[in-house]
């Protein structure tokens, strides 16, 4: 053993293995080629957006799995304050008792009108699966999927105990270019009084 592996072995000496978090194991089956063709495809069309949320199996997650998604760009601190249910929900879903297809529209819908509405904060109960056959939480894995493939979707985490807790999400929406402007309008004004 050279010095070097030596003094190394000394110095490690009481240093324990870190214990990695609870990870989702992505499935990679081809599927996401689909689901950026179709987007791309509902991106150019010149009628209505179609649906693009996959209804392709998921891992299921634990029915008190915290669901977090930070979009990059997204400010730590605005992301915190939506952690902490800091912000007035303006709309919330409900996907009780719905089938994965029948969540895939209305989630579909619900934040595409969302947007049309100018919406920035807004929330689904998903629910936590317990009275589903299945052994884990089906509707709030699926909604995991859906809301990052939502460009729409700047962050989203479990709620807090008095809104749902992990039977729920909030969602944080991009800004509208609309209020984009407003912003800049007022920002103008109060610089030049």
């Amino acid at each position: 053993m050279s010095d070097e592996d030596r003094l190394f072995a000394e110095e490690m000496v009481g240093v324990k293995r870190l214990v990695a978090d609870r990870r989702v194991v992505i499935k990679k089956d081809g599927s996401d080629e689909v689901n950026i063709a179709a987007r791309r495809a509902a991106a150019t069309a010149d009628s209505g957006v179609r649906n693009f949320l996959s209804t392709s199996d998921v891992e299921l997650l634990d029915p008190y799995y915290v669901l977090e998604f930070q979009r990059e760009g997204v400010q730590h601190g605005v992301f915190r304050r939506l952690k902490q249910g800091k912000y007035a929900i303006e709309a919330r879903l409900d996907l009780h008792k719905m089938s994965v297809e029948q969540a895939r529209i209305q989630v579909f819908d619900f934040i595409s009108e969302a947007m049309k509405a100018d919406l920035r904060t807004i929330m689904i109960v998903h629910g936590r699966g317990h009275h589903s056959e299945s052994k884990g939480a089906v509707i709030k894995s699926y909604v995991n999927r859906w809301l990052p493939e939502l460009e729409a979707v700047q962050g989203f985490c479990s709620a807090q105990p008095q809104h749902g807790g992990a039977g729920a999400v909030y969602i944080m929406l991009k800004k509208s270019e609309r209020k984009k402007q407003e912003n800049r309008d007022r920002f103008t004004r109060g610089r030049s009084s």
